[in-house]
């Protein structure tokens, strides 16, 4: 009765496993993106605006007479250009304030979740594979699950973790590329 627990519980554990580790990496690499993309809200626009507008007078003046008016303009939209640079400086370092929380927290998660799961999972197999398919690597694979049971491996938590989270930065990369 306990070995067909023991198989049942295997044979369902490997994918959950592996989905609950593809969700947290996918919410890890959503939250990378999203706080690296810098957001432009109206008053960017506005002083692009400004400072284009300012850049094309200036260069409509190109008679000798009107020069130190084109100066002046030019002068302004360097001003205006500064003050660009400030508030989007500002907004980089609010940002990258906003980044940090987020990703300690999801790291924090992460370690949790791992703890959790190979605290629960510790000296059960999580998946069982046949023999031939991890010929030199079957200990490795097995390691804290029992070693081989009826020519079939028994994956332990640890290693499947590993694999888990691999494949899964691997997934995530190619949907967020």
């Amino acid at each position: 009765m306990e070995e067909s627990m023991v198989k049942l519980e295997g044979s369902v554990a490997a994918p959950m496993i592996f989905f609950i580790v593809v969700a947290v990496q996918y919410l890890s690499r959503y939250v990378e993106i999203n706080m690296s993309r810098v957001s432009v809200n109206a008053g960017e626009l506005q002083l692009r605006a400004e400072i284009k507008q300012l850049l094309k007078e200036a260069n409509a003046m190109s008679q000798p007479s009107t020069f130190a008016q084109a100066a002046k303009l030019r002068r302004m939209a360097a001003a205006k250009e500064q003050e660009l640079v400030k508030n989007h400086e500002k907004l980089r370092k609010e940002m990258k304030s906003s980044y940090d929380s987020h990703t300690k927290t999801l790291i924090i998660l992460k370690f949790l979740m791992y703890l959790l799961l190979i605290i629960w999972f510790w000296r059960i197999p999580v998946a069982s594979i046949p023999k031939q398919l991890v010929q030199p690597f079957g200990k490795i694979l097995s390691w804290r699950a029992g070693g081989h049971v009826n020519e079939n491996v028994m994956v332990g938590i640890i290693p499947w973790l590993i694999f888990s989270t691999r494949v899964s930065k691997l997934i995530c990369r190619k949907i967020f590329k």
